[in-house]
């Protein structure tokens, strides 16, 4: 058996383990970046340069774009360039640094969609109050308790998985350094740390997401409510984008991290890391610019000022 700290190598397998579709997935993956980098800092730059963007919705989904910038500018780019190269070689310390910031940015992004909901349920159920509960003050208080909180929950579990002990061969049968398929290159049996990484994530993960369907289910009440079934649109309509973000997290995310690795296989697992990696930082933007008017509005005049 092999201490961890003697490791100095890693192996990454890259996109596919079939060569001849590793340059068809990777040009695919690099159009998807192009366009989601293009996107969130589309978005960025519309909520910055709109007044009519300067609320707490747009003020959280502006860090939610540079989550996702950073997040897919982690694992994406070296994974692109290591494919094209034909070498996957990563060293222990850039490993370990890839995964932290991977986990951080995710767990970031968990804590801003729960911020989010609260804010569409304050801003539906309690509108009078809504301005002094959401004040600027406070807007900037929950996103550093987002960054913050992401902090800590990646230390955690970088420190959980690198304390193991790994001996060869040690290829990581993916395409980026994430918590499964590391936590499958143990030498000894790995249960302890799993349970110690799903006790932690489901406090975290189900408590955001109880907070978040909470939040919904106040929504939905509120809106139930209204007499006016344009007033029930409306009201609706705030919140509508922000759910299928939800949706689109949750789903993804849920089935990679909240089962045990032994339990699905490699070919799962980048399946998976494919959608909660790539493309939910790639139809974010999407999602946020088609449902809502004003952000369509913003864009447009946006792209309208920028000399091609």
């Amino acid at each position: 058996m092999t201490n961890f700290t003697a490791v100095s190598v890693f192996l990454l397998q890259g996109f596919s383990a079939v060569p001849e579709l590793q340059l068809l997935s990777t040009a695919t993956f690099l159009l998807l970046y192009l366009a989601a980098i293009l996107g969130n800092i589309s978005i960025m730059a519309a909520v910055t340069l709109d007044a009519r963007l300067h609320i707490p919705m747009y003020f959280f989904l502006k860090h939610l774009s540079l989550v996702d910038i950073c997040s897919l500018s982690t694992t994406l780019p070296r994974a692109l360039v290591s494919t094209m190269l034909g070498s996957g070689d990563i060293s222990l310390l850039a490993c370990a640094s890839q995964l932290f910031a991977f986990v951080s940015l995710g767990s970031t992004e968990c804590f801003l969609i729960t911020s989010m909901a609260y804010d569409r349920c304050l801003a539906i159920y309690r509108p009078l109050v809504y301005g002094a509960a959401m004040s600027r003050r406070a807007c900037v208080s929950l996103v550093a308790v987002a960054w913050g909180g992401g902090l800590l929950f990646s230390a955690f579990h970088t420190a959980n998985t690198f304390s193991l002990s790994f001996c060869g061969p040690l290829v990581i049968d993916h395409f980026f350094c994430d918590i499964p398929p590391i936590m499958r290159l143990a030498c000894a049996n790995a249960d302890a740390h799993e349970v110690a990484g799903f006790a932690v994530s489901g406090c975290v993960i189900m408590s955001c997401f109880a907070l978040t369907v909470l939040s919904y289910v106040r929504i939905l009440a509120t809106v139930a409510q209204i007499r006016s079934v344009a007033g029930r649109q409306k009201a609706f309509s705030t919140c509508s984008s922000h759910l299928a973000t939800v949706i689109l997290f949750y789903g993804t995310g849920s089935s990679a991290y909240m089962r045990p690795s032994s339990h699905s296989s490699p070919l799962q697992g980048r399946v998976a890391a494919v959608f909660y990696s790539i493309l939910t930082p790639t139809l974010n933007p999407l999602i946020y610019s088609l449902r809502n008017k004003d952000m369509k509005g913003a864009l447009q005049k946006l792209y309208r000022q920028v000399p091609f």
